[in-house]
């Protein structure tokens, strides 16, 4: 059975598909898990099937490229371009915290229409409520680790989802959050009750450890497990992420940060304003700091000085004007700055010092958002048709996923 959703047609194969996000999964956390013999169910389905790499979507946050993976397309058809945004009517400060802000609609729900056992399982609350609208209705199963214990039949599509595992609540800010969801779209595929799953992680673990630490090691090696209950499951299964990580810190291990708005504000006044999209409730992992944010200006005469200066700044690599950043970064004009400001890798922007608590980041700070992150690991559990290799050739994205996953 083939579905057709945002102008891209899905072949539906019997078997049961799971796609996994790995929510800030940089390549070399795989990499150095399979080295050290953590994650072997993971290297067999990259022996066995395949793994690349693949281009994500920038911003490369969370918001924006889980969407992008649910929707199979770009930030400028679905419209989230971030978790924050400057609304051009109100002239407030917008979270992208609900479905009415999407632009399209879901694979997720064109599947359960065509009769799937669909789930979306998620760690963090705030993309249940984004992606998660419509499949509940068609019979699905949706809900967050973070706020498991309030899942009902009527809402979520099931009630007492903690049984299903038999554990209780994970924190949020914690590995046990992913695991949680992966092993819960493991139960459920082992039981029958799912057979085309979306299982999306949280980064907290990514945001704390860099790949060789034991912690995170330790974490793959659970992840692999859950791997491993879905692959026995029957599952053909695909992993991703929405972004990668990297360390954003000097020397002495300070975070590196340039504020863009103080910056612009002591050479050019007041009249402009600086939006950080990687805002959202989780400040603990990031402290509201990334490498890419929007300038917005009152005064549209001064674009070009003040691109011109800021792109002279050391840590600064990109800035891109709204029109450029709709082509180059395939964003919504509407949901985007005046200018469109990216760093380097090691180096994060941010609004004012003010406006970021330092004091939550501890062990220095490690985090995404730019170009540097935007190249996220693909692994399919089924060797690649030749059509399929050959896109894998080109320049496949990580919201190509389900087309991989539902046409080995």
């Amino acid at each position: 059975m083939n579905v057709i959703v945002n102008h891209r047609s899905y072949t539906l194969p019997a078997t049961p598909i799971a796609v996994i996000c790995l929510d800030g999964c940089a390549d070399e956390y795989l990499s150095v898990a399979i080295a050290r013999g953590k994650m072997p169910r993971l290297a067999a389905m990259a022996r066995d099937g395949w793994r690349g790499m693949v281009r994500g979507a920038l911003p490369s946050f969370t918001n924006v490229n889980n969407s992008s993976i649910v929707t199979g397309v770009s930030p400028a058809i679905h419209g989230i371009c971030g978790n924050f945004f400057l609304d051009p009517e109100s002239g407030e400060e917008v979270m992208m915290n609900g479905p009415q802000f999407r632009r399209c609609g879901t694979i997720l729900t064109a599947v359960a229409d065509a009769g799937r056992k669909v789930a979306f399982i998620t760690a963090k609350e705030k993309l249940r409520t984004v992606l998660g609208d419509g499949v509940v209705e068609r019979g699905g199963i949706v809900f967050s680790s973070e706020k498991v214990d309030e899942a009902k039949l009527a809402t979520h599509g099931i009630d007492n989802a903690m049984e299903i595992i038999g554990k209780p609540r994970p924190e949020i800010y914690s590995g046990d959050a992913s695991i949680y969801v992966l092993e819960a779209g493991a139960a459920l595929a082992e039981q029958g009750r799912a057979d085309f799953l979306y299982l999306s992680t949280t980064d907290f673990m990514q945001h704390k450890f860099g790949p060789e630490a034991p912690e995170i090691l330790d974490f793959h090696a659970r992840i692999d497990n859950a791997i491993g209950r879905l692959l026995d499951a029957g599952c053909t299964v695909a992993l991703t992420a929405d972004h990668g990580m990297n360390a954003k810190n000097d020397t002495s291990g300070n975070p590196k940060v340039i504020f863009v708005e103080t910056l612009l504000r002591e050479k050019f006044g007041d009249s402009l304003r600086v939006i950080c999209p990687i805002t959202d409730p989780y400040v603990v992992h990031h402290g509201a700091l990334g490498s890419l944010v929007m300038v917005h200006l009152e005064d549209p005469s001064i674009r070009t000085e003040v691109a011109e200066y800021l792109f002279a700044r050391e840590g600064i690599t990109e800035v891109l004007t709204r029109e450029e950043a709709v082509i180059k970064l395939e964003l919504a004009s509407d949901r985007i700055g005046d200018l469109v400001v990216l760093s380097g890798r090691d180096v994060v922007v941010g609004k004012s010092p003010e406006h970021h608590d330092l004091s939550v980041l501890t062990g220095g700070l490690r985090s995404h958002g730019g170009r540097y992150e935007e190249m996220v690991p693909l692994v399919i559990s089924k060797p690649l048709t030749p059509e399929l290799q050959r896109h894998a050739e080109g320049d496949p994205r990580n919201f190509d996923v389900f087309h991989f996953a539902c046409h080995v």
